[in-house]
């Protein structure tokens, strides 16, 4: 890949750039010492991914990338001194279209390379992400649905231009909305409780973290937080597995939908947010398949029409919704009492 810097502090562009070169495959295509000047350099020379810096001079990171992905749209992973510390704008640039957020390796330690594995892995991911590898998840079988319960399962996939997006959706349900609402949203491990506590804030229903052995529990979000894939183990219960490991994003919405479309006994609603790439697209059409109701965000209002673009041109979604019409959407499906 060609992965373009953007970076006021030498140190720490140097750092990323070294921690490029440790992979051979990938090459730095410019560096740019703010937001202003890394817009510029986009519209001339659009790379593959931009390690976009939050905290800089003249424009910071979160106004860039929105002007990046209206002028000329292209992958930026954030990449800041402090993901935690940065939280707020961490959520503001992703709701802008960046697609993760990681912590700048330091310069100046004797083991560099351990210390860039964090960043080394997101790239490693992205380059699954925008097609350099092979990253087709293996088809799985899908068994026969069991009778319905009352309220259906409402299942959410998001990744790029998500935290937004599920703060718009979460925020416009009302307290007493009947149905179990399981999210997955493509974020770091060590970031996903940040996101928790933010989304609980937008949202009049209660948002937690899912544990291992969880039930879905009518009227409460239950959000993936872990390294590993959030999956239904069997017809009540969830729990987290490292299987299939040939995706790039864990977790992932496609596995999370298969199992769902395997395991759960009742009702569904699928639904695919902002997103770049195509996880979920095919998990999405086989709840479709299965005959349950599934939804695709808008092209008009995404930040990143990627996946729920691979749902539509599969057929996956039953409806095509701007974000705005969404929760309505699902109020109406689960019979909002009046």
């Amino acid at each position: 890949m060609r992965i373009a810097i953007v970076n006021d502090m030498p140190m720490a562009a140097e750092a990323l750039r070294r921690t490029i070169l440790l992979r051979p495959q990938d090459q730095v295509a410019w560096v740019a010492a703010d937001g202003d000047e890394a817009v510029q350099m986009c519209l001339k020379d659009t790379p593959d991914l931009v390690l976009m810096d939050l905290i800089m001079p003249k424009m910071n990171g979160v106004q860039a990338t929105r002007e990046i992905m209206v002028k000329c749209p292209c992958p930026i992973l954030i990449v800041t001194v402090s993901v935690n510390e940065n939280a707020r704008m961490v959520f503001e640039a992703m709701g802008a279209g960046a697609l993760n957020a990681v912590d700048t390796p330091a310069l100046g330690l004797d083991n560099f390379e351990a210390m860039s594995a964090p960043l080394l892995s997101k790239l490693d991911s992205m380059r699954g992400l925008l097609g350099f590898m092979d990253a087709r998840l293996p088809e799985q079988s899908v068994e026969s649905v069991g009778l319905p319960s009352k309220a259906p399962l409402v299942v959410i996939g998001a990744s790029a231009g998500g935290p937004s997006a599920l703060a718009e959706v979460l925020g416009n349900l009302p307290k007493n909305f009947p149905s179990p609402i399981i999210v997955i949203q493509h974020v770091d491990e060590q970031f996903a409780p940040s996101l928790v506590g933010w989304l609980k804030q937008q949202s009049a229903l209660p948002v937690k973290a899912a544990c291992e052995g969880d039930l879905p529990v009518p009227g409460m979000v239950l959000m993936a937080v872990t390294s590993e894939h959030l999956v239904f183990v069997n017809p009540r219960r969830l729990g987290y597995t490292i299987h299939p490991k040939e995706v790039f994003y864990f977790p992932s919405v496609d596995v999370f939908f298969d199992s769902v479309a395997r395991h759960w006994p009742g009702d569904v609603v699928g639904v695919l947010l902002s997103g770049m790439g195509r996880d979920g697209a095919r998990g999405l059409k086989k709840l479709r398949d299965a005959g349950f109701y599934t939804i695709a965000q808008n092209k008009e209002t995404c930040a990143v029409y990627g996946m729920s673009k691979a749902a539509v041109e599969l057929g996956a979604a039953v409806d095509v919704l701007p974000l705005n019409e969404i929760a309505a959407a699902l109020c109406k499906h689960c019979k909002v009492p009046k």
